[in-house]
C-alpha cells in the first residue's frame, strides 16, 4: 500500500486522541503461574500476519513464560482500532509504527521510552545497518526500534529505457531523467516515460535535501517556500501536460497499482523494498536505478523504516523490550521475514537472510547507495496530514481542477494548520 494512502487513513482521528499518563493501566495480563501476556498488533495483508505468526511461535519458544496475543488488520483499520484503543487508554503492548508518528505520539505520551530498557540490558540497540539505531529516536527518547528498512529509488523497464538509449547512472541529473522520459514517451508505444510523482512528499523531499533545504526543519516547520513549490509543480505539471508523465485519470484507472506495475509507465521514484510487490503485478521485468541529482553527487538519500514501538501504558515494559530485541535481532527472524517489511535492520539479520531475485535486487540497490545515505529529520507532529494535503492537492492539480498557484496556497495553508506554525 502506499505510504501517502496509508497515511491519509492514519491522519483521521488522530487529532481527538487526549493526553495519557505514563505506565499506568492498559496492557496485558498476568497469571499467578508467573506467565505474562502482551498483545501485539501491526498493519498489512496476509501474507505478512503468516510469517509475523511463525515468528512469534519462535519467541514463545524462547519465552516460554511470555504469551504473545497477536491481531493485525488493513492500514486504516489498524489505525482505526489502535486510535479508538488508545483513546479509552488500552492500546496494545507492542505494536507496528512508523516514523512519521514518532513525534505525534510521542508527543502524547502514548509511546514508551524504550532507553530505560535499553539501560536494564532488556534491548540492545548494538549491531544495526547503516545508523538505524537511532532512526527511533526524537528528542533524546527511543520511541521505536526497526525492524525493516528502506530507501527511495527510481524503479525502469530496462528493456524501454535501452530502446530510448539511456541507461540511468549514477551522478545523473533530473534533466538526463526528463530526456529520457521524453524519448521514452515518444517511442514506447503508448507507454509513457514515467509516472507522475509530483504529489509524492518523500521524493519531493529528496529534491529539497539536494538543495540543502528539507521538506521538515528541526524546529517543526516546512523547509521550503511557496515559490519552491511552484516551481516543483509547475514543471512536472508541464511535463505532464505534454505527455511525457501518466495523466492522472489513466493512473487512477489501473489503482491500487501503480502506473509501472500497471504498465503505463517506464519509470517511477518509490521505497526499494516496493520492487517485490510490482514485480508480482506485472510481467515486465523491472531494475532498480539511481535518484537523479542536481549536481552529480548528492542524492539526499536516507533510510526510512517500518517499527516495533511499546505502549507508554504497558504493565509489562521488560517482557515488551525482550519481545522488540527478539524480533529485531534473532537470525531466525530474518530468514523468516526476509524483505517483507524492508531490508532486514540488523548485520544479524541481514546476514541471515539470503535474498534471491527481486529480493537480490533490492540488496544490490541498498548496498549501492550505503556511502550517500544522510540522517533522517524526525518528522513534526502533523507531518502524516500535511503529506495526505500534499498528495490530494497535486492531485488536483493534475487532473486540472486548480492552478499551480492555487494549489500552493492551500497546500500551506493546510500544512501550517496541521502542524501548528
Amino acid at each position: 500500500m502506499r505510504r501517502s494512502g496509508r497515511l491519509r487513513a492514519a491522519a483521521v482521528g488522530l487529532l481527538g486522541l487526549g493526553l495519557l499518563a505514563s505506565g499506568c493501566g492498559g496492557g496485558g495480563g498476568g497469571s499467578g503461574d508467573g506467565t505474562v501476556t502482551i498483545r501485539y498488533s501491526w498493519w498489512g495483508a496476509k501474507d505478512r500476519a503468516e510469517l509475523i505468526q511463525k515468528t512469534v511461535e519462535l519467541f514463545e519458544k524462547k519465552y516460554p513464560n511470555i504469551k504473545v496475543k497477536t491481531d493485525f488488520a488493513e492500514y486504516a483499520d489498524f489505525w482505526s482500532k489502535f486510535n479508538t484503543q488508545a483513546a479509552g487508554g488500552n492500546p496494545p503492548d507492542v505494536f507496528q509504527n512508523s516514523v512519521a508518528f514518532l513525534r505525534k505520539y510521542g508527543e502524547k505520551n502514548i509511546l514508551l521510552d524504550l532507553n530505560q530498557q535499553v539501560k536494564a540490558g532488556n534491548l540492545s540497540m548494538k549491531d544495526f545497518r547503516a545508523g538505524l539505531e537511532k532512526a527511533g529516536e526524537v528528542d533524546g527518547k527511543l520511541y521505536g526500534v526497526p525492524v525493516g528498512a528502506n530507501t527511495f529509488a527510481l524503479f525502469y523497464d530496462p528493456t524501454e529505457f535501452k530502446k530510448a538509449g539511456v541507461t540511468p547512472k549514477d551522478g545523473w541529473t533530473w534533466d538526463e531523467f526528463f530526456s529520457a522520459a521524453q524519448k521514452v514517451s515518444k517511442d514506447g508505444d503508448g507507454l509513457y516515460g514515467a509516472g507522475d510523482n509530483a504529489g509524492v512528499m518523500y521524493l519531493y523531499d529528496l529534491y529539497l535535501r539536494q538543495e540543502g533545504k528539507a521538506f521538515f526543519t528541526e524546529d517543526k516547520k516546512l523547509g521550503f517556500t511557496e515559490g519552491d513549490l511552484k516551481t516543483w509543480w509547475g514543471d512536472w505539471y508541464g511535463k505532464n501536460k505534454d505527455g511525457v508523465l501518466v495523466p492522472a485519470k489513466k493512473a487512477e484507472q489501473v489503482k491500487p497499482k501503480a502506473t509501472i506495475s500497471a504498465d503505463l509507465a517506464a519509470a517511477e521514484f518509490t521505497w526499494d523494498n516496493f520492487l517485490v510487490r510490482f514485480a508480482a503485478e506485472t510481467k515486465t521485468e523491472l531494475d532498480l536505478g539511481p535518484i537523479p541529482t542536481l549536481d552529480g553527487k548528492k542524492t539526499g538519500q536516507y533510510l526510512s523504516s517500518l517499527m516495533l514501538s511499546g505502549s507508554a501504558r504497558t504493565q509489562h515494559p521488560k517482557e515488551v523490550a525482550k519481545f522488540i530485541d527478539f524480533m529485531t535481532h534473532d537470525p531466525e527472524v530474518g530468514k523468516i521475514m526476509g524483505y517483507n517489511r524492508g531490508v532486514l535492520p540488523t548485520n544479524a539479520q541481514y546476514k541471515a537472510f539470503k535474498p534471491t531475485g527481486v529480493n537480490a535486487k533490492i540488496a544490490k540497490y541498498e548496498e549501492s547507495v550505503t556511502d550517500k545515505l544522510e540522517p533522517i529529520t524526525p518528522h513534526p507532529a502533523g507531518a502524516d496530514v500535511a503529506e495526505a494535503a500534499f498528495l490530494r492537492i497535486y492531485g488536483q492539480v493534475a487532473q486540472g481542477k486548480t492552478s499551480v498557484d492555487d494549489a500552493v496556497d492551500q497546500f500551506f495553508s493546510e500544512a501550517k494548520t496541521a502542524l501548528g506554525s
